[in-house]
């Protein structure tokens, strides 16, 4: 399948089991990286998913790209330009429309994959769109509710399926701001649980084989 010029660069895995109106899982990587980092894990997903790996927005220097600015001098601490970060939200939703379009994929069967940064822009994705979304696999990242759209608690997060995970020894993303996902999302009536692993910011090889089996029972 030729990738096709639509609004975010990204990269593509045809289905392997083709069919029409394919399910499509959709990568985010995180701050400072590219598309190709997570799509490493394109060969050991499910065959009949179509994966696309996008590129976020804002090109770093020298290399690398972001979703939105940190500024690690920032007084307090590190400080996220959350305005950024919500054109990135809506971009990512503009863009799942697009691909859907172009791509001949199942609107009704998408999941978001991210890391990090990327796992926020997917909590702010999933939770804002819950139509748009109906797994997401949220790995090494919080929710930030000021990116979210006005009122989006009071949308229907029925048929929305959320898998998170985290280093509990993670030097970049304390894991207790992870572990406020769970709570949070069980005030929108969605049930899940944070999975820890004994590793930094990274994901461990039991983590990628645990969310793979979650994914292998939602699609």
């Amino acid at each position: 399948m030729q990738t096709k010029n639509l609004s975010l660069h990204h990269i593509i895995r045809q289905p392997v089991i083709a069919k029409e109106n394919s399910p499509v899982l959709f990568m985010f990587h995180g701050y400072g990286s590219d598309e190709n980092d997570l799509f490493s894990f394109a060969p050991e997903l499910p065959e009949e998913l179509c994966i696309i790996s996008v590129r976020a927005p804002y090109p770093m220097q020298p290399s690398g790209n972001a979703w939105y600015a940190i500024h690690f001098d920032a007084p307090g601490g590190k400080f996220s330009d959350d305005e950024q970060a919500i054109v990135s939200r809506d971009k990512i939703a503009n863009f799942i429309d697009e691909a859907i379009q172009a791509y001949t994929l199942d609107p009704d069967n998408v999941t978001l994959l991210g890391f990090s940064q990327g796992t926020i822009l997917s909590y702010a994705v999933a939770l804002s769109y819950p139509k748009k979304v109906k797994n997401v696999i949220a790995l090494s990242g919080y929710i930030n509710t000021d990116i979210m759209k006005e009122k989006h608690e009071d949308q229907d997060f029925s048929t929305l399926h959320i898998y998170c995970s985290h280093g509990n020894v993670d030097q970049v993303i304390p894991v207790e701001w992870a572990r406020q996902a769970p709570v949070y999302l069980s005030k929108l009536g969605i049930k899940t649980e944070l999975h820890e692993f004994p590793v930094g910011h990274g994901v461990a090889p039991q983590n990628f084989y645990q969310f793979k089996e979650w994914l292998r029972l939602k699609i």
